[in-house]
C-alpha cells in the first residue's frame, strides 16, 4: 500500500514538472537561428547577411559627415563588414530570441569607438527620417529581431515605459546623396546571420 501511494506522489510530482517546464518552453519565443541552424547566443559575434547583399553589399558603420567619429550604419558595397553582438535584457540564458529587446554592439576599425551601440537618431527634419546610427547607451538603444519570411528584420520598439508615447517601425533602407542609410522605414532590410569565426571561441 505503501508503494502504491509513493508511485501515486510521485506521479502527480513528474506530471506538474514536465507540465510546468513544457509552459515554461512554450511561452518563451522561438530563438534566432544563423546561416547554419544554429542558435544565436550571447557573448558570440555575428555578421548580417542582408538578402539583397550581392547587389547592396554589407552593414558597416563609417564617417559620412566628415565628422568626428559621428559615425552612421549603412549598407555599403566593397566595405569590410562589421560584426555585432546581441545583449538582451536577461542574458543569464545566453540565447537570442525574437520579439526580445536587446542592444546591437558593432564592432568597427574606429579607434575612437572601436565597439559602441546602434542608437536612433533625433528625427532629421531635413531629410524627413529616423536615421540608425551608434552612440552610448540609452533608451533609443533597443531593438528587436523579427522573423520576416526567409530571413529575419530588426524593429525598433523599446520599452520605455507603459504610459510613455514611443515609436514602433521596422529598419529599411534610405538613400541619401547615394549612400545607403540604415532608418526607419515600411520596408524592413531583411537578412540572415553568419556567425564570426573567431581563435579560440
Amino acid at each position: 500500500m505503501k508503494k502504491v501511494f509513493l508511485l501515486l506522489l510521485l506521479s502527480i510530482f513528474f506530471s506538474i514538472f514536465t507540465n510546468s517546464w513544457l509552459c515554461e518552453a512554450s511561452s518563451s519565443p522561438e530563438p534566432v537561428l544563423d546561416i547554419n541552424g544554429k542558435i544565436l547566443r550571447t557573448e558570440k559575434t555575428y555578421f548580417i547577411i542582408p538578402i539583397n547583399g550581392e547587389k547592396y553589399g554589407a552593414l558597416a558603420v563609417e564617417n559620412i559627415d566628415n565628422e568626428t567619429c559621428q559615425l552612421r550604419v549603412l549598407q555599403k558595397n566593397y566595405v569590410e563588414p562589421h560584426a555585432l553582438e546581441f545583449i538582451p535584457i536577461d542574458k543569464k540564458k545566453g540565447v537570442i530570441r525574437v520579439s526580445t529587446d536587446l542592444n546591437v554592439a558593432i564592432y568597427s576599425s574606429y579607434d575612437c569607438l572601436p565597439s559602441i551601440m546602434w542608437q536612433l537618431e533625433k528625427y532629421d527634419s531635413k531629410k524627413g527620417k529616423y536615421f540608425i546610427n551608434v552612440g552610448p547607451k540609452s533608451t533609443r538603444n533597443w531593438f528587436k529581431i523579427e522573423k520576416y519570411g526567409q530571413g529575419y528584420k530588426f524593429v525598433y520598439c523599446p520599452p520605455v515605459c507603459s504610459n510613455c508615447k514611443v515609436i514602433c517601425k521596422d529598419i529599411g533602407v534610405r538613400m541619401v546623396k547615394g549612400v545607403r542609410r540604415l532608418a526607419l522605414s515600411d520596408v524592413p532590410l531583411v537578412f540572415n546571420f553568419k556567425k564570426e569565426i573567431l581563435i579560440g571561441r
